[in-house]
C-alpha cells in the first residue's frame, strides 16, 4: 500500500512536465512531421494540404543548393569548436576548484553571459565586432593559416578567431558541471598519490581525468545540442527563411528540419560511441 501511494506521488509530481511534454514537445512534433509529408499553402480560407509523401525530404537533398553546404559548415565549425569548449571549461573549473577567494564571484561571471546573452544581444556583439579577441588582426592570422591548410579550413580556423569569445561564453554551464563533480572527488587520493611522489600533472591523468569522464561526455553532448539550436547557426535561419517562402513553405521547412534533427541525433550517436566509459570484459 506504502509503495502504490508513493508510486502515484510519483507521476503527481512529473504530472506538469508530462503535460508540457505532451503538448509542447510531443504534439509540435507531430505535427512538424505531418505537415513533412504535404505540400502546404496559405490561402485566405486557412492552410490547404496536399499529400506527397517522402518528396520534400527529397527535395532538400536534390534542389536546395544551400542545406548540404551549411550543414558541412556545420559539422566542420562543430568539430572545432566543441573542444574549445569543453577543455576551456574544465580548465576554468579546475582553477575555480583552487582555494581562491571569490570563489562564488567568479562563478556568477562565468555563468552570467548565458542568462544575459541572448539571440538578439549575440547579434549586435557580432554585428559591433566584440567577439574577437582585441589587438588581433584577423587578416594577419587568416593569412597565416592560408599557409599552412587549404582556403575552407583556414577560412573556418580564421572564424573561430573572430568569434571565440562568443564560443567561449557558451562554456558557463560546462564549468558548473565539471565543477561539480571535481568538489565531489576525495582529497586524500590527491594526498596519497603526492606522497607516493606523483607530480600535479600525474595526478590530473591518473586521478582528475578518470573520474570525471563520464561527465565528459556530458559537457561534449550538451554543448553539441547547445551549438546546434544557437541563433547562429546558419541552418536554423535557413529553415526560418524556408518556411515563409512562397516557393517552399510550411512542408518543406518541416522536412528540412526533421532531416537535420536526424543528422544532429546521429553526430550524438557518435560522440557518445566514442567518448562512453568502455566496459572492461576481463574475469579476474
Amino acid at each position: 500500500m506504502k509503495l502504490k501511494r508513493q508510486t502515484i506521488y510519483g507521476y503527481l509530481f512529473i504530472l506538469p512536465w508530462l503535460i508540457g511534454f505532451l503538448l509542447l514537445v510531443l504534439w509540435p512534433m507531430i505535427q512538424s512531421f505531418y505537415y513533412s509529408l504535404n505540400n502546404m499553402r496559405i490561402t485566405p480560407s486557412g492552410l490547404q494540404f496536399r499529400y506527397i509523401g517522402f518528396k520534400n525530404y527529397l527535395d532538400v537533398w536534390l534542389k536546395d543548393m544551400f542545406f548540404i553546404q551549411e550543414l558541412l559548415n556545420f559539422a566542420v565549425n562543430t568539430l572545432l569548436r566543441v573542444p574549445v569548449i569543453v577543455v576551456f571549461a574544465l580548465i576554468i573549473a579546475m582553477l575555480l576548484n583552487q582555494d581562491v577567494k571569490f570563489k562564488g564571484g567568479f562563478r556568477t561571471i562565468f555563468f552570467l553571459p548565458i542568462i544575459v546573452a541572448s539571440g538578439p544581444v549575440i547579434d549586435q556583439l557580432i554585428s559591433q565586432g566584440a567577439t574577437s579577441i582585441p589587438m588581433l588582426n584577423q587578416d594577419i592570422v587568416l593569412g597565416i593559416l592560408t599557409q599552412i591548410f587549404p582556403d575552407w579550413i583556414a577560412g573556418v580556423i580564421g572564424e573561430l578567431f573572430n568569434q571565440i569569445i562568443i564560443i567561449l561564453w557558451y562554456s558557463g554551464v560546462q564549468i558548473l558541471i565539471f565543477l561539480a563533480v571535481l568538489q565531489k572527488i576525495d582529497p586524500s587520493l590527491y594526498e596519497a598519490a603526492k606522497i607516493d611522489g606523483g607530480s600535479s600533472w600525474e595526478c590530473f591523468w591518473k586521478i582528475t581525468l578518470p573520474t570525471i569522464k563520464p561527465i565528459i561526455l556530458i559537457n561534449l553532448i550538451y554543448t553539441l545540442v547547445s551549438l546546434a539550436n544557437s541563433s547562429q547557426n546558419m541552418i536554423i535561419n535557413l529553415i526560418y527563411t524556408n518556411m515563409f517562402s512562397a516557393m517552399r513553405g510550411y512542408g518543406f521547412a518541416s522536412a528540412m528540419a526533421w532531416m537535420y534533427s536526424v543528422i544532429i541525433a546521429i553526430m550524438l550517436v557518435i560522440t557518445f560511441l566514442l567518448f562512453r566509459e568502455k566496459k572492461s570484459n576481463r574475469a579476474f
